[in-house]
């Protein structure tokens, strides 16, 4: 039973640090999927008004 709680003290620390990681990544990523959209929304208009004025 004490090997038990040792892995558990052990191993619970480093899980709560990636959940917490995870959580703090997951919005910075789902703000950096929007900017991207948008920059390739943007190029692509970009690239056709160029492609049109030729």
């Amino acid at each position: 039973m004490e090997d038990l709680l040792k892995a558990v003290a052990n191993v619970g620390f480093p899980i709560a640090v990636a959940a917490f990681l995870l959580i703090r990544i997951e919005s910075k990523l789902t703000s950096l999927v929007t900017s991207i959209n948008q920059l390739s929304t943007i190029l692509s208009v970009r690239l056709n008004l160029d492609n049109d004025s030729k």
